[in-house]
């Protein structure tokens, strides 16, 4: 079964706050790299916050990793023995508090490698904005759109796409995401890095 909430909740605390220990950087100084307020990062280290996507790209950026890094187990608590697979029904499942979108991480997490896959549910009318910022290598990503449509926007660019477009791009300026139809919308993305991140 999926985690719930709560429990994706504290995951999230324990992954920001393991990342930050491992890069040394204080509460301030991510603070600073990141945008987000100290006293912010500090309840969502606690499990006391119940962070947006927006806001949990931004500390991504600034820990120099993934958004999709932040929902993983922390590496003491991974299982060798699910190898390769991850099976659907374990899956964590992730609701953005502010758009309403659905997150699913469906990569594989006890086996490192340089892209994450994740599906998203967009509800209909929704949208919401990542303040993207250039990390320490380069992050690609693909958006193919399995049901209904969405517009992504890119920088100044906006990109409208239906069922079976799939669109590239470099995680290094704003992205925002939109559906501006009546229907749900459902997606696949596709994370890539060059060279090693943190995981």
């Amino acid at each position: 079964m999926p985690e719930a909430p709560m429990d994706l909740n504290r995951r999230i605390a324990e992954r920001v706050r393991g990342l930050r220990a491992a890069a040394r950087l204080s509460l301030d100084a991510l603070a600073r790299r990141s945008g987000v307020s100290r006293s912010m990062i500090s309840l969502i280290e606690r499990g006391e916050s119940s962070p947006t996507a927006a806001v949990l790209e931004k500390l991504a950026a600034g820990l120099d990793v993934t958004l999709g890094a932040l929902f993983d187990a922390p590496v003491a608590a991974r299982d060798p023995a699910t190898g390769p697979i991850a099976r659907h029904a374990d899956q964590p499942l992730w609701r953005d508090p502010a758009s309403g979108y659905l997150r699913r991480n469906v990569s594989p997490p006890a086996v490192p490698q340089p892209m994450q896959i994740v599906e998203v549910r967009f509800p209909a009318g929704a949208r919401v904005a990542f303040e993207t910022a250039a990390r320490g290598v380069r992050v690609h990503q693909q958006v193919w759109v399995l049901d209904g449509a969405i517009d992504v926007t890119v920088g100044r660019d906006r990109h409208a796409l239906r069922k079976g477009d799939c669109l590239a791009m470099r995680l290094d300026r704003l992205v925002m995401f939109h559906n501006p139809t009546r229907k749900p919308a459902r997606y696949a993305v596709v994370t890539a890095s060059e060279g090693a991140m943190r995981r």
